[in-house]
C-alpha cells in the first residue's frame, strides 16, 4: 500500500465537479499502476480539460457513441482512447453521471518504475512528456477504459507540488476547435522549466 502523500482529499470528491477546476486540482497527484509484477508512479504536471456538448473540441460533443460512452459515467472512470489510431491516451471523468467531461492527462514527471517504463517506451528519455507516452510508459490501455481510477487497476492518490512550483495556464494543443480556451495546465519548477523531460 503506497501512503497518501497530498492533503487527505477523497479522490471521490474532488474528482467530481466543474472540468476545469478538478484539472488543476489533479496536478501533483500521482498516478500508480501494477502490472505484470511491475509498479509505476508519475506525479502528474500537465493535464487538459474538456467539457461534453458546450465544448466542440470534446468527444462528446454530439453526443454519447460506444466510443465515448465511458466520459458519461460517474465522476472517477478512466476514459481511455486511441489516438489517430496508434496511441492510447488517458482521461479521467468529473462527471456528474450522464453530463460528460474530462481531464485528458498529459504528461507526469516519473518517480517509481522507471526501468520499467524505459523498458515500455524503448528509450531512456521523454519517457511521459506527452498523453501517448504516459500511457505507454505506465502499461494503460483499451481494456483499462471505463475502470474505475479510485479502486481499479489504474489509481489515482492525491498528492501536491513540489514548493515554488508555478502552474502556468494556456490553450489546448492539438485541436482545431475551441482552440480559445485556456484549459491546459502545465506545472513548472521555481525557475520555469518544465518538471517532465525526464
Amino acid at each position: 500500500m503506497i501512503e497518501d502523500a497530498g492533503s487527505g482529499r477523497d479522490p471521490g470528491e474532488f474528482l467530481s465537479g466543474d472540468v476545469v477546476h478538478v484539472a488543476r486540482g489533479l496536478l501533483g497527484c500521482r498516478l500508480i499502476t501494477s502490472f505484470d509484477g511491475m509498479t509505476t508512479e508519475v506525479v502528474l504536471d500537465e493535464v487538459e480539460a474538456y467539457g461534453g456538448v458546450d465544448d466542440p473540441a470534446s468527444h462528446a460533443y454530439r453526443g454519447r457513441t460506444k466510443r465515448n460512452e465511458s466520459m458519461f459515467r460517474e465522476p472517477g472512470t478512466l476514459y481511455v482512447y486511441r489516438s489517430y489510431g496508434v496511441h492510447w491516451c488517458a482521461n479521467v471523468v468529473t462527471g456528474p453521471e450522464g453530463d460528460p467531461s474530462a481531464v485528458l492527462l498529459r504528461g507526469g514527471v516519473p518517480i517509481v518504475g522507471v526501468e520499467a517504463m524505459e523498458h515500455r517506451r524503448g528509450r531512456t528519455d521523454h519517457l511521459t512528456d506527452g498523453p501517448g507516452k504516459l500511457c505507454s510508459a505506465l502499461g494503460i490501455t483499451g481494456e483499462h477504459d471505463g475502470t474505475s481510477i479510485i479502486d481499479g487497476p489504474v489509481r489515482l492518490v492525491d498528492g501536491a507540488l513540489p514548493f515554488g512550483a508555478t502552474i502556468d495556464v494556456e490553450p489546448r494543443v492539438g485541436i482545431t476547435k475551441a482552440t480559445e480556451r485556456t484549459w491546459r495546465f502545465v506545472a513548472r519548477s521555481a525557475d520555469g522549466s518544465s518538471l517532465t523531460g525526464i
